[in-house]
């Protein structure tokens, strides 16, 4: 069976008052059927937390919210890690003392044999890294992780550029600190991947750009991730400007990290709603607040896979979709259907779905609604159209609750539309 409720492309944070009473709370509820963990967990898989919270727990009063601010250790300033580490609660500090293992290749190496098999790749592409473990990965084959690793040390990226495998190259091409010697060497290499992220070079000057861009890079026009809130803290997210640096560049992939910013300026987005590069448009589309209704629209037509999401945006258009009644796939048709500038609903069409729509469509006539009512075929459509005059609503919803208290009543109901 289908997802009834797939989960959301776009969810709105909540207020940190909110959060700080949900990650505080006690065992039970007032109904006693759900613990503080269970809490907890739903509300960190929602990802209503907003990431300024994240940020600013380190300074909260509550010790349970900086413990749990220990839990993004990485993404912390250097005064808050220090903060935190000297904080005068003991299981705040305690908690720290066992993050910090994170940013000490010693103990990185230590720790390692006894972490999860699938948590080890994020360990070694993130954490710092001791000159035996960088061998050892180099030694074991484990060396992407290393390849996106801020820590890995100057020696092993030059290996690294100059791994047989094409994928390893193409991770280290277009990080910030590859050094000009490797540059040339990596544009000129077989794998057009390598090559093409050897061209962005120029581009991610730092890590926060090289993030976005690899969060960009291999999600095709298919892709339907979640889109999480702006990050507001500038120290951890590209520049406006180099945003729109790349809204103008010659690159589809930095065009595509331009249109997928939020915050990109008004003058570049009827732009890249024209762009060449499909990808480019449709993240425009799911992305940007100002992507233009048409654009919107097209992207629906063209690209099912976002279908639901662009249904919610409010700048979806709900007029104009006329030219679409006879459109070969019956989900565009239906959104046709639902014009209320059309002339003449589709009530006959071919299609259930398209159907229902064109009864409910408000362009009926109480006269016409008579004549779907009494068709099983559109009847619920009919019985859900806002022009509906109000006492017929009050004489259909007494037929059925009248319907519905004797068995005979009901089978009637099933043979005999309203």
């Amino acid at each position: 069976m289908s997802d009834l409720r797939p989960w959301p492309r776009w969810v709105r944070p909540l207020p940190d008052d909110i959060v700080v009473t949900l990650l505080t709370a006690r065992d039970g509820g007032e109904d006693g059927k759900v613990t503080a963990n269970e809490i907890i967990g739903e509300l960190d898989s929602s990802r209503q937390i907003p990431l300024s919270f994240f940020r600013s727990m380190a300074g909260r009063e509550d010790p349970a919210l900086r413990i749990r601010a220990t839990s993004r250790w990485e993404s912390l300033t250097p005064a808050q890690r220090a903060g935190l580490l000297d904080d005068p609660d003991p299981a705040v500090r305690e908690a720290a003392q066992d993050r910090n293992w994170e940013q000490d290749p010693e103990r990185v190496e230590a720790e390692l044999p006894s972490i999860r098999p699938n948590s080890r790749p994020f360990v070694l592409g993130r954490c710092a890294l001791s000159p035996a473990l960088v061998e050892q990965c180099f030694a074991d084959g484990t060396v992407r992780p290393l390849a996106r690793n801020p820590h890995t040390p100057a020696d092993a990226v030059a290996r690294l550029a100059r791994h047989p495998e094409a994928k390893v190259r193409e991770l280290v091409a277009a990080r910030p600190d590859v050094g000009p010697d490797l540059v040339p060497e990596l544009r000129e290499d077989p794998d057009e991947g390598v090559r093409m992220r050897a061209r962005l070079h120029p581009f991610p000057r730092t890590w926060a750009e090289y993030d976005v861009i690899g969060r960009i890079i291999g999600h095709g026009p298919e892709c339907i991730c979640p889109i999480t809130e702006p990050d507001p803290d500038p120290a951890t997210v590209p520049s406006p400007d180099w945003f729109a640096a790349c809204a103008v560049s010659r690159e589809p992939v930095l065009r595509r990290v331009a249109a997928s910013w939020s915050g990109l300026p008004a003058e570049f987005v009827g732009t890249l709603a024209q762009d060449d590069d499909e990808e480019v448009r449709i993240r425009l589309a799911c992305n940007h607040p100002l992507a233009p209704p048409y654009l919107l629209l097209d992207v629906y037509v063209t690209r099912s896979d976002h279908r639901s999401a662009l249904l919610t945006l409010p700048g979806f258009p709900r007029t104009g979709r006329t030219h679409l009644i006879g459109h070969p796939d019956p989900e565009v048709r239906a959104l046709a259907a639902a014009d209320p500038t059309l002339p003449e609903p589709p009530v006959d069409d071919a299609d259930g779905a398209v159907r229902r729509t064109a009864a409910a469509n408000p362009s009926l006539t109480p006269k016409a609604l008579e004549t779907l009512l009494a068709d099983p075929r559109t009847a619920e459509g009919a019985a859900a159209n806002p022009s509906l005059p109000v006492p017929r609503m009050h004489a259909l919803l007494d037929h059925c609750l009248n319907g519905a208290s004797t068995p005979t009543a009901a089978g009637r109901r099933e043979t005999t539309p309203a």
